[in-house]
């Protein structure tokens, strides 16, 4: 119903903002990290992108400051028994392409560490999202690159598994990596440069 909202920041507190637009304040529950990109500008004008959820007790706004961590919400609250009180946990604990490389990487001790998230929910997370994005990557991708998503030290199969993640399409995220020499780099530099990338387009 809403996906993004711009107005004036009025109030934050913890796990909450308040975005005055033409006179009318919509509080959202925000993670740490958009709480701590957005804690410097109360009273100046922002935008944040967001997620209504609506059940039979509640109705709740939630708020991101970047488009990348909003698609990682609605990845998380997919997975059956993760819930948005657990979604919003991980990332105030990751930031949007840390979590995608816990993903990748199944790297299931990390994501445990975020509160009310167990060993169990942390491996059902990466079983169940690795699934969705192994299910898109082919061998031979149409775009010209060799994607062996088999290897895990492949770093660009992981780059191009991590932006999936993120929400990107098979061929925006093989596009966004075309040009960046992967071999002199590390995986999140890599993901870094892809995301810069797609944000200018």
């Amino acid at each position: 119903m809403f996906y993004q909202l711009t107005g004036t920041l009025v109030h934050t507190d913890i796990n909450t903002a308040v975005l005055d637009c033409g006179g009318v304040g919509y509080q959202l529950t925000v993670s740490g990290n958009t709480l701590g990109k957005i804690s410097a500008h109360k009273e100046e004008r922002l935008r944040l992108f967001t997620h209504l959820t609506v059940r039979e007790d509640a109705i709740e706004l939630f708020g991101f400051y970047e488009q990348d961590e909003l698609a990682a919400f609605r990845m998380l609250i997919s997975v059956s028994g993760v819930g948005p009180k657990s979604a919003m946990s991980i990332l105030t604990l990751l930031s949007p392409t840390k979590f995608a490389l816990a993903v990748t990487t199944e790297d299931a001790k990390l994501l445990a560490k975020a509160q009310g998230v167990g060993a169990k929910t942390a491996a059902r997370i990466i079983l169940d999202l690795k699934d969705k994005i192994s299910k898109k990557i082919t061998v031979e991708s149409s775009d010209g690159y060799n994607i062996n998503a088999n290897k895990a030290d492949n770093k660009l199969s992981d780059a191009q598994n991590t932006l999936m993640v993120l929400g990107y399409s098979r061929s925006e995220a093989a596009a966004a990596l075309r040009d960046i020499d992967t071999s002199s780099i590390d995986l999140e530099e890599i993901i870094r440069l892809a995301l810069k990338k797609m944000l200018k387009n």
